[in-house]
């Protein structure tokens, strides 16, 4: 497998990898994370616009896609009922889908190797996302309110 910058020819791949997450999501008790087709085609446009979307191949297939930056995470300030591993600069893992076994974790290493710190949330209903991050080392730190939707979220953290 490899890892790549998305492109635009690549939306309608992406588009296609976030409604078979949103279908697994429902089939597995989290029917409310991603509803309402989110995220949205505009915002894949702008991720990709960014730099900031990355694919991941696998034999010139693309089976995973996420969101991944280097910047501060505003939502990420207010944690509650715990508190973060360290202090120091880290990388957001955002928007994470695989259609692969293995593709996720694959994906997380990446992120990994690119910065040695990784922040990520997800919902409290997205128990097979909480055992992935568990089994890649992340440990659960406490809880932060994602503003854009005024939703709580599980807050994991990897140093």
């Amino acid at each position: 497998m490899k890892i790549r910058k998305s492109r635009m020819e690549d939306l309608p791949k992406m588009e296609e990898i976030y409604q078979k997450a949103r279908e697994f999501m429902i089939a597995t008790g989290n029917p409310h994370q991603w509803s309402n087709g989110y995220p949205a085609h505009n915002l894949l446009v702008e991720d990709i616009q960014k730099g900031i979307s990355f694919v991941c191949e696998d034999d010139g297939e693309v089976v995973a896609v996420f969101c991944f930056y280097k910047e501060h995470e505003i939502d990420y300030d207010g944690i509650f009922d715990g508190k973060w591993l360290d202090d120091k600069p880290y990388g957001v893992i955002h928007r994470i889908a695989s259609i692969r076994k293995g593709a996720g974790s694959f994906c997380i290493d990446y992120c990994y190797k690119k910065t040695g710190n990784i922040r990520i949330d997800t919902g409290d209903d997205n128990i097979p996302m909480q055992k992935c991050l568990l089994k890649n080392g992340f440990k659960y730190c406490g809880r932060i309110v994602l503003a854009s939707i005024n939703e709580e979220r599980m807050a994991f953290h990897r140093n």
